[in-house]
């Protein structure tokens, strides 16, 4: 009798689990769509801050600046969408970790990673893109048993 309650209980908390997946996509994606419409609006101000305050190794500032208004401003989109959402993860974890570990040290951070990583580790959920191109994957001649 426990087991089973406990069984439905399980089955009726999946039910929320592509609606919580879309509620990620859409925070995490708006807080990095946000920071490249401000790097957008004035790009020159976001190359001098990229050589004059942000210390991004490697990368030399325009390049760092062009790459981070790109990935900010396309992977929401995919995140948004759910289309190549695993893909779409992977930029937004290395800038998130080259923030925090060069220039702004913050909790935040650390918050914005695991909805990142939450994302990465189960994708998007039934309500994407990448949800229907699996069911379609699966039912043409690519899929696997």
């Amino acid at each position: 009798m426990i087991f089973s309650l406990y069984n439905l209980f399980i089955d009726k908390a999946n039910l929320l689990q592509s609606a919580v997946l879309l509620v990620v996509r859409l925070w995490i994606a708006h807080v990095f769509f946000a920071s490249g419409l401000v790097k957008i609006a004035d790009f020159d101000t976001t190359i001098a801050l990229f050589r004059d305050e942000y210390a991004v190794p490697v990368l030399p500032p325009v390049l760092a600046a062009v790459m981070a208004t790109i990935f900010e401003l396309s992977c929401p989109v995919l995140l948004t969408l759910g289309a190549a959402t695993r893909l779409a993860t992977l930029p937004l974890i290395g800038m998130t970790a080259v923030i925090q570990l060069t220039y702004d040290q913050n909790i935040q951070h650390a918050y914005w990673a695991m909805l990142l990583f939450t994302l990465l580790a189960f994708g998007a959920g039934k309500w994407s893109i990448d949800s229907i191109i699996k069911r379609q994957a699966k039912g043409g001649r690519y899929a696997t048993a």
